[in-house]
């Protein structure tokens, strides 16, 4: 199931269709008051992916997506948000607050379509019983955590993914290319802001064990 929160009745009804096109369940909200309700009742089947409007009436999208990040039961779901075409400061703050992925309106339908499969079959791959590990930093596959000097880290879907892909090529300098193009699945060529605002998110979240990334000038990441 996706949810659209989207005040504008024309864009959301066109991806409405879309998205039944191509034969998802899809619910519709105009403001986040309705959305946050009906998200309370939903505790037990939650939506898979979530597309909220940043401009919104009442709460915008940047609270709404705060909201849920802080919410124990809705932290891990994928989130893609729509900025204004000008708005670089909500994209950077939506990823931030950790936003999975942005679009630009206006937005081509067909490419919203693409990166909602890509967050989809990323977050639906079954996690092998394993655990990865590099200095104090503690990730478990099969239960989807991360520890800190066994304190429990929480992070979003996206950060989860990136740091997994860090953990796995531990000492390896990673390009930034080939890091949005494993974790976030498609050709993400001109958006390495995204990639640049996850990193940062993540550092800040891993606290001191966050210095252990490493900025490679003119290339990329590594761990270690």
């Amino acid at each position: 199931m996706i949810w659209i929160v989207e005040d504008d009745e024309d864009i959301r009804e066109i991806v409405l269709y879309a998205l039944r096109t191509a034969n998802y369940e899809a619910s519709g909200f105009e403001n986040g008051r309705d959305f946050l309700t009906a998200l309370e009742y939903s505790e037990e089947s939650p939506p898979d992916l979530v597309i909220l409007d940043i401009m919104l009436p009442g709460d915008d999208g940047l609270t709404i997506l705060k909201k849920l990040r802080q919410h124990p039961l809705h932290q891990a779901i994928p989130i893609i948000m729509l900025t204004a075409k000008a708005s670089e400061y909500d994209k950077v703050k939506g990823l931030d607050l950790g936003a999975d992925d942005y679009l630009t309106k206006p937005f081509s339908v067909m490419e919203l379509i693409s990166r909602i499969k890509a967050l989809l079959r990323r977050s639906n791959i079954p996690a092998a019983a394993q655990e990865h590990a590099y200095a104090n930093i503690l990730m478990n596959t099969s239960s989807r955590t991360v520890t800190v000097d066994s304190i429990a880290i929480t992070l979003t879907f996206k950060e989860y993914e990136l740091l997994h892909y860090l953990l796995i090529n531990t000492g390896i300098v990673l390009s930034r290319d080939k890091i949005l193009s494993t974790v976030w699945g498609y050709d993400f060529e001109g958006e390495s802001r995204t990639l640049d605002m996850h990193i940062k998110s993540l550092r800040k979240k891993l606290g001191a064990a966050g210095e252990l990334i490493k900025t490679i000038r003119n290339v990329g990441y590594k761990l270690g």
